[in-house]
Order: structure tokens, then C-alpha cells, then sequence
């Protein structure tokens, strides 16, 4: 018997009577045969971008698709709420970077693609406006929105670099088209206005007006700062986020605990980022304390930040490689490091929630393996579920040459045929 029923649709539900009931359904997929982290193994039908039902292996039938996913793990798909898609890709060019807006489109294009194929179904990028490149980067990565959909939710924060005084006009004004044009989040850096605190007061001005989130770039290195910033954003709808905040983990503890006590008290999320640092905030090394932050109740989500660009040439996007530092570093269970980048994200950028249970969005990420902590430290192959269809594939193959070892321990190596799983060419041992 399923674990959970099918949810009834407005058109089509079971029961309606409907001559159409048993006519195949183009958007339908059962995945057959995936582990989940509670050790079940199951079948999940997915219909209109959303989980019909989950029932234990082989008791659910439909007229849809089959995709084997037996040897994976089945989790809600990973979110990136912390990107730089308009520096994204950067590091390696020649001469200075182009802001051009092809050029910014197709890094940033690029870019989400490849978050997406690491399981990254909704991203978050912070554009930078003003300035010499003016909206032409923030114009570039709605481009690339707009040719992503269906792929992946992209949405863009405009980042301001002054926002006060007689320097800051430009800046607030050039904000305010940035929303209009289609940002859908209100951002920046108050660490680089000459009056923090005012630039916090016009972005959340901007925000009020717009009746969008508030997402801001900040150290963290000021308790008194972060103390006033908490006092303003309290009770703001939809909401404030903000990080790295690695500096916030170089302050004494009691201080850093009264100041994670007043963003648990204000509602405010903190994005860190556990791979490196990004253009705004550069301090590499330093990771936000991310375990008394949870203790003090406050939402901790983990980001990227940079990928391959001048703050961190050698990033890479990888929202499990987020979730791997979190356990390493930080010592968070596999289960809490997955959440920061999968339902604590999506819950900072303002997404529904994902469960492995019918009625959910199929939003879903299958990595190879048994265990979560298994997947996070070596989930190379993956499938990627957006809107209830298979939208991205990353198989890898490890073989070992002929040698004793080998062959005592039976492990795969060239020319040797193995048994071939459905849907796997025979040879090939997906890791």
C-alpha cells in the first residue's frame, strides 16, 4: 500500500467521473526503487510539478515515464541562496572582465547550469548595479532568467555599492529601477557605505515600498551594527537575511551569543558560506558560527557565494560540498548540514517546503548511495528533478586497472562486463 495517497487535482482527480482519467499524463514520472534517508526504499509518482504519491517498492503503477533509481538516494532537491551570477566564470579571462550584456548573460547562463547539475533547482544571485556597468548586469542576468525557466528558478538581488549622502542618490535611484525592471529582492553592503546605518534604512525603505525581501551582504565583525540592523529589520515582511557573516565568529563568545540572540528575536536568517568567501565580503577562511547561531534559534542557511571568479577562482557551486564543510567544519549532523542547503535555503529565499511526501513540490535530488553522510562526501552522480521532470544527469564512472587488489575485492575495472541494471550500459558502475 502507499505511504501517502495521491493529492486530488482540480482537473482529472480520481473519481471525477472524468472520460480522461486513464488517459496518460504527459507530465508524469515514477521513480522506482530510490532509498530515502529514513532507510525505506520506495516509488515516487510525480504529476504536475508536484509528488502524487510515495508507496514502498513496486505498489505504485501509472502511465508516465520510469526512471531507475535504485542505488540512489532520494532528497528534496538543494537551493542556492547566495550566488554571483554577473562575476560568476570570471577568473580566467583575459584581460579585464567584460560586463557586456551578452557576456554576463552567458556567465551567468553557464553558471546556473552547473549549480543545477550539482542539484541546485532554485538559485539566489546578487548583482551588482551602478557604477561604470550601470544596470546592464542586472538587465544580462534577468536575460538569463528568462531563458532558464522551465530549468531552474533564478532570481536576482540588486546590490547598490553607496546609498547615502550626496554619492548615494544615484545609487537609490538606480535601485529602485533595479526592482522595477524585475529584482525581486532588495540587497547590498552596508559595510562599504560610509553610513552603514543608513544605507540599511534605505534599502529597507525601498523594500517596504516594493513589498520585497531584503537580503544584505554584511561581516558580521560589528555587534552594535548588527544589534541596530536586527532593531530595524524586526517584524518585516517578507523578510531579512544576511551574511557571511564570518566575522561574527571572530567576536567573543558572550558577544556573539547576545548578538545571535537579538537576530533569533528580529526573524533574521543568516546565509553562510562555508565554501569561501565572495566579492562583497572577502574573508576567506572565516565561516559564521553556525552552531550557536542555531542555539540561539536564529534560521542558518548556506550559500556559495563565489564561483570561479577574482574572490575565489576555484569555486565551485556545490551545494553538497556546502552541506560537507557544514559536517567537517562546523559539526553539524549530516541530516542539519543537508537542511542548510536545501529547506533552510529555500525557506530564505521564500520557496515552499520540500518533503519526500504527496502533495509536495517535485523539487528532488538523487545522489548515488546508501546513507546521507555517505552521499555527502562522495555524491558524484546525480539526477535532478525541477517541476516533476528529470531536467539534469551527472554519472560518474570509477574503475580500477587489473590487479590483485581488484580482483579480491571484486571492484570494477576495464573491459570487464558486469551486470547491467536497467537504464546502465553494462561496464559502467555509477559512483
Amino acid at each position: 500500500m502507499p505511504d501517502s495517497q495521491p493529492q486530488p487535482h482540480s482537473s482529472g482527480s480520481s473519481g471525477s467521473g472524468s472520460s480522461g482519467d486513464d488517459a496518460p499524463d504527459s507530465t508524469a514520472l515514477l521513480l522506482c526503487g530510490a532509498r530515502l534517508t529514513d532507510g525505506r526504499t520506495v516509488d515516487v509518482r510525480l504529476g504536475s510539478g508536484r509528488i502524487e504519491a510515495v508507496g514502498t517498492a513496486g505498489s505504485l503503477t501509472a502511465h508516465a515515464a520510469r526512471v531507475d533509481l535504485g542505488g540512489y538516494l532520494l532528497l528534496p532537491a538543494a537551493a542556492e541562496p547566495h550566488a554571483h551570477s554577473d562575476t560568476a566564470l570570471s577568473a580566467d579571462a583575459e584581460g579585464p572582465v567584460s560586463y557586456d550584456l551578452p557576456d554576463v548573460q552567458r556567465r551567468a547562463t553557464e553558471a546556473a547550469l552547473l549549480q543545477l547539475g550539482h542539484g541546485a533547482t532554485a538559485l539566489r544571485s546578487h548583482v551588482r548595479i551602478g557604477d561604470v556597468q550601470g544596470l546592464t548586469p542586472m538587465e544580462a542576468v534577468l536575460q538569463a532568467r528568462r531563458s532558464l525557466r522551465g530549468l531552474v528558478d533564478l532570481t536576482a538581488v540588486a546590490v547598490p555599492r553607496l546609498l547615502t549622502g550626496v554619492a548615494g542618490a544615484d545609487g537609490l535611484a538606480m535601485l529602485r529601477d533595479a526592482v522595477k525592471m524585475g529584482a525581486s529582492v532588495v540587497g547590498g553592503c552596508p559595510d562599504l557605505d560610509p553610513d552603514p546605518t543608513g544605507y540599511v534604512e534605505a534599502v529597507l525603505e525601498v523594500a517596504a515600498e516594493h513589498g520585497c525581501p531584503v537580503d544584505l551582504h554584511t561581516d558580521g565583525s560589528d555587534p552594535a551594527r548588527l544589534g541596530r540592523l536586527a532593531a530595524m529589520a524586526g517584524g518585516l515582511r517578507p523578510g531579512v537575511t544576511i551574511g557571511p557573516c564570518g566575522g561574527l565568529g571572530r567576536l567573543p563568545s558572550d558577544v556573539a551569543a547576545r548578538t545571535a540572540d537579538q537576530l533569533a528575536a528580529a526573524g533574521v536568517t543568516v546565509v553562510c558560506l562555508p565554501q569561501g568567501g565572495c566579492g562583497s565580503v572577502d574573508r576567506r577562511g572565516a565561516v559564521a558560527p553556525v552552531r550557536l547561531l542555531r542555539a540561539a534559534g536564529v534560521r542558518v542557511a548556506a550559500g556559495s557565494g563565489a564561483m570561479r571568479d577574482v574572490s575565489n577562482p576555484v569555486g565551485r557551486g556545490d551545494p553538497l560540498e556546502a552541506a560537507y564543510l557544514l559536517a567537517s567544519r562546523c559539526g553539524l549532523r549530516p541530516e542539519d548540514a543537508y537542511g542548510a542547503v536545501s529547506g533552510a535555503a529555500r525557506s530564505a529565499m521564500g520557496l515552499p517546503e520540500v518533503r519526500v511526501e504527496a502533495g509536495f513540490p517535485a523539487e528532488l535530488l538523487a545522489v548515488r548511495g546508501d546513507h546521507l553522510s555517505g552521499a555527502l562526501s562522495l555524491a558524484y552522480s546525480r539526477i535532478v528533478v525541477h517541476r516533476g521532470r528529470v531536467v539534469a544527469r551527472t554519472s560518474a564512472v570509477r574503475e580500477y586497472c587489473d590487479s590483485a587488489a581488484a580482483v579480491a575485492l571484486d571492484l570494477p575495472r576495464q573491459g570487464r562486463a558486469k551486470k547491467a541494471g536497467p537504464g546502465r550500459p553494462k561496464g559502467d558502475e555509477p559512483s
